[in-house]
């Protein structure tokens, strides 16, 4: 495909620049790690090599708090070149340095009794000098931490530094502390479940003594019930009906799957990777996909951020780090190169030859305009037909990391959600005022992902404090409202460090938001070292009943809406082993991992795909087919857990689900 600027989109051009072609995307990322002007780095967004002690944080309550072993963070893109030392130099660097990546060091620092004179300094110490500010900072962590202090070199440095904002560690814990969690199951989140709004409910069952799926498919085949009654069986069949871990089918790709969803029909199926290139899958047959289309991002960065399809859909809207948006058309018969729009207006700033990264993308229901969340804090409405945007404004704190309309069918109310841990909701036919119309606050850190029911009023989203919220319009805080309680203040300051990307989230750091005006919170996943996403699940293959999540553990979450676990599907375990180890033996050394980023549940049918990173450092990818089972023996054909390169053809290089080379069956004697 040609890498030339491209023009004309779904109805007009747009002026491109784009990475030469010899440039190498080390020399790339080292050269553009942020955007001036935009008051920070977007890098968090990124997949980089970690740092030991960047996610280091000293914490006294670490005594008492669980502590869970993780080489996850170990990610080093130089690991080929590692010198592996003998065990002796490793016995002796261990005297020196702690498990988390921290300088351990032992610093004593002699303190005279009250009333005592010290004959060596006659002078009249200063209390507001720079060293004793200094001293009295390091006792202070002595004596909160039982006189060993573990510090990172950022809190190393940070305690040097003569700045008043200065990191110190939290209070002391009390031993067996356990944080205020939201209550489960959530009695809001039953009501709603109760309500009908979010699926059928049969009252005269309680949970203990639900009926059987076969019992409900006799109840169908016998006609029994009146018509209400009938409907509603056929409703709660399709609840019952969770797709389970054994995947049908394994797609396998060179690099990390960023995102992968079906059209609302379910005929189509598109898969977004790190390198740039977007995979279209007609999937008319849920169970039989086939690949007809390829087509890349001639100028991105890092990688792809977000896709969207047309209401329509003829035409998939595509992102990456830059302020332009690619368009290909979904027609299997047209092969032209994708069509752009620069959503910055041809407004370069100087010094940078694109304006803003962006890191979610999304259609109105009516096809007509396009919104944005980018790196610049800002979110834009872009009128594609008349190729210009309608309002660029910087409505957050931070990075706008996910944007989405409230109602599918109506171009005005949308929401943004950022790292400067808000929702923000907003009027395209009031945004001239650049004021937003409502806000939502709970989160403690920032968010990740948000998606709308598309009814108008439920909205959902997955934030960096390990949570997911449910929303309700009617119940935004006003801009006044905001103001008047400060409602922000609670996630402007905090008492200690946390990097999504490197970091572990422990439970000590949770707090709740004294402003919160979330339903219901959904916990148990993790949403660690990239922008991981939610959804509500369709109205035709499950009834409306559930929200799910990927997750940085490899599992996929299925939540009831009073927050208790309908399922976890087991990615990671279903993945691992399925390729030929193409590592050095170093790597081969590392751990398995499998982090779950995006999943689609096909609207009409019991299935669903998670798009996944793979590999002892996650540099390869996944979409994994699960579908409904009642058990793992699967008498049809082809057989269940093959594996398929990114063109769902067999690969000598691949394995399926069993460790057998090949695409046998479970009976060994059927190909794909």
């Amino acid at each position: 495909m040609s890498s030339s600027p491209i023009t004309q989109p779904p109805g007009a051009p747009g002026t491109t620049a784009t990475r030469g072609d010899n440039e190498s995307d080390a020399a790339f990322e080292s050269s553009h790690e942020s955007l001036p002007g935009t008051g920070g780095s977007y890098a968090e967004h990124q997949d980089q090599g970690d740092s030991d002690d960047d996610g280091y944080v000293y914490h006294p309550a670490q005594e008492h708090a669980e502590v869970t072993g993780n080489d996850d963070n170990d990610e080093d893109d130089d690991y080929d070149d590692e010198v592996e030392h003998d065990d002796e130099d490793d016995e002796d660097d261990q005297d020196y340095f702690d498990g988390s990546g921290g300088l351990e060091f032992e610093l004593v620092i002699d303190e005279l009794a009250p009333g005592a004179h010290d004959d060596e300094d006659d002078d009249d110490d200063d209390p507001n000098e720079p060293g004793n500010a200094l001293q009295r900072r390091i006792l202070q962590i002595i004596r909160g931490g039982g006189g060993r202090a573990h510090l990172g070199s950022q809190q190393l440095l940070a305690l040097i530094d003569d700045d008043d904002d200065y990191w110190e560690p939290p209070r002391r814990m009390r031993p067996g502390y356990v944080p205020a969690f939201p209550k489960v199951p959530s009695e809001q989140g039953r009501k709603l479940m109760e309500s009908g709004v979010f699926g059928a409910f049969d009252l005269r069952e309680p949970d203990s003594k639900k009926k059987r799926l076969t019992r409900r498919l006799l109840d169908r085949e016998l006609g029994l019930g009146d018509r209400t009654e009938q409907k509603t069986n056929l409703a709660l069949m399709a609840q019952q009906m969770i797709p389970s871990s054994k995947p049908e089918v394994v797609i396998h790709y060179d690099d990390p799957v960023c995102c992968g969803q079906f059209s609302d029909d379910g005929n189509f199926f598109y898969a977004c990777g790190k390198d740039f290139k977007v995979r279209m899958y007609d999937t008319s047959n849920p169970y039989n996909w086939t690949h007809y289309k390829t087509v890349r991002y001639p100028f991105g960065q890092w990688t792809l951020t977000d896709a969207d399809l047309s209401p329509d859909n003829k035409w998939l809207a595509y992102t990456s780090l830059t302020s332009q948006v690619c368009f290909a058309p979904t027609d299997p018969n047209d092969t032209g190169d994708p069509y752009t729009l620069d959503l910055a207006g041809g407004m370069v700033r100087q010094g940078w030859r694109d304006a803003f990264p962006i890191f979610s993308i999304r259609f109105s229901g009516d096809g007509r305009t396009l919104v944005a969340g980018t790196g610049a804090d800002s979110i834009v409405v872009y009128d594609i037909e008349r190729r210009e945007p309608l309002y660029n404004v910087e409505g957050h704190d931070n990075d706008v990391n996910a944007v989405c309309f409230a109602d599918k069918q109506s171009p005005h109310i949308l929401y943004s959600g950022s790292d400067d841990c808000t929702i923000k909701v907003w009027d395209t036919r009031s945004m001239s005022s650049r004021r937003e119309a409502g806000a939502f606050v709970g989160h403690m850190e920032g968010l990740t992902y948000i998606d709308s029911k598309g009814d108008g009023r439920y909205i959902l989203s997955n934030g960096k404090d390990q949570s997911m919220k449910l929303w309700d319009l009617r119940m935004a805080m006003t801009t006044a409202d905001v103001e008047r309680l400060d409602a922000t203040k609670p996630t402007a300051r905090r008492r200690y460090q946390y990097d999504y990307r490197f970091a572990e989230y422990h439970d000590y750091m949770w707090q709740p938001h004294p402003h919160d005006n979330s339903l219901v919170t959904f916990r148990g996943h993790k949403v660690q070292r990239t922008l991981i996403r939610c959804h509500f699940s369709p109205p035709g293959s499950t009834n409306s009943r559930y929200v799910y999540s990927g997750s940085y553990d490899g599992f996929v979450y299925v939540w009831n809406l009073d927050a208790t676990i309908a399922a976890k599907i087991d990615v990671k375990s279903v993945t691992e082993g399925l390729r030929i180890p193409g590592y050095t033996p170093a790597a081969r050394r590392r751990e398995w991992m499998t982090l779950v980023r995006d999943v689609g549940w096909h609207p009409n049918a019991p299935l669903l795909v998670a798009s996944s990173w793979n590999g002892p450092t996650m540099n390869a990818g996944t979409a994994t087919l699960h579908s409904y089972n009642e058990n793992d023996v699967d008498e049809a054909e082809p057989g269940m857990g093959l594996s398929v390169n990114e063109k769902v053809q067999p690969d000598e290089g691949l394995f399926n689900w069993r460790g057998l080379r090949g695409f046998m069956d479970d009976d060994d004697d059927d190909f794909f």
